[in-house]
């Protein structure tokens, strides 16, 4: 089993239209490297709630910024202080690699900011 450090290092590569997606056997798996992050109706969703809506926006950007370099992207869903992130691959259509990827990188960011905001 991959550990949540293994898909941090990974860059998400191209997919090609008419791959597969991943299997539904294998989906617990990466799941469970994910904190946070559930199924819903197919995709990964995950709801991140902020004291305002700038720093709403703030980690909206920084999410952007993450898929830009790694070519993968989310819908984003900005309810004032609460963002709604949604992974899937339509290239597959279905859940890729590539969704955990971007999910552990997500999640490191959020972790990372929290930290900065402490000290």
């Amino acid at each position: 089993m991959r550990s949540e450090e293994d898909l941090a290092k990974k860059k998400c590569v191209p997919c090609e239209v008419g791959g597969f997606p991943l299997s539904e056997e294998s989906l617990p798996k990466f799941l469970a490297q994910i904190p946070g992050w559930s199924l819903e109706k197919g995709k990964l969703t995950r709801t991140f709630r902020f004291k305002s809506f700038s720093q709403a926006m703030e980690f909206v950007n920084v999410v952007a910024a993450i898929a830009e370099e790694e070519g993968h992207h989310p819908s984003f869903f900005i309810l004032y202080n609460k963002v709604i992130l949604s992974l899937y691959t339509y290239a597959v259509r279905g859940l890729s690699e590539n969704d955990f990827i971007m999910a552990v990188k997500i999640g490191m960011a959020v972790k990372e900011g929290k930290e900065e905001k402490k000290s």
